[in-house]
């Protein structure tokens, strides 16, 4: 009990300051990198961050939208007004289902508003986010979800998991 206070209390502050940096963990010890941070995640740890599974790719992304295509099970970001496959033809049996009927528009981090649509935008002219940061995925997370998105600090790339295999991009 005490700990869903912690977590509900957290929520809360972050969602009254959302210009605030933070970081996603459980040790109490974890700090932020440095000032340039916005969202950061602890370090060597198995879990990344799962991208929206989309039946298609959106048609009025902003530049830098991550997403798993449901149409064509790939990993795809929207760089310079087009859609880039960060990954090979996936496997998308593990997907579970969300029949979630939350028509939310997202969370905005970093500023008031954004004129970007997601889950979750982070808004920032001099702060970055810091993917989960994790030890050799392919060998130490042991059930990777298709989406599944973190840095390697073995490979120094970033390591995507499609569903199927892990994909790395320096």
């Amino acid at each position: 009990m005490k700990k869903y206070i912690y977590v509900s209390l957290f929520i809360t502050l972050v969602m009254n300051e959302a210009k605030a940096q933070f970081i996603i963990a459980t040790d109490e010890s974890a700090v932020l990198s440095n000032q340039s941070t916005l969202m950061q995640f602890q370090d060597n740890d198995t879990r990344g961050i799962i991208l929206p599974a989309n039946s298609n790719a959106q048609t009025s992304p902003t530049n830098g939208t991550f997403i798993l295509d449901q149409s064509d099970k790939k990993v795809k970001m929207f760089e310079n007004n087009n859609w880039v496959n960060l990954s090979e033809v996936g496997e998308l049996s593990s997907l579970i289902t969300n029949n979630s009927t939350d028509n939310g528009d997202g969370v905005i981090v970093g500023a008031d508003s954004s004129n970007a649509e997601g889950v979750l935008v982070l808004e920032s002219d001099d702060k970055a986010l810091v993917l989960p940061r994790i030890n050799d995925p392919v060998t130490n997370v042991n059930s990777p979800y298709p989406g599944m998105i973190a840095y390697d600090t073995k490979s120094k790339t970033i390591a995507i998991f499609d569903g199927k295999v892990w994909n790395f991009w320096k």
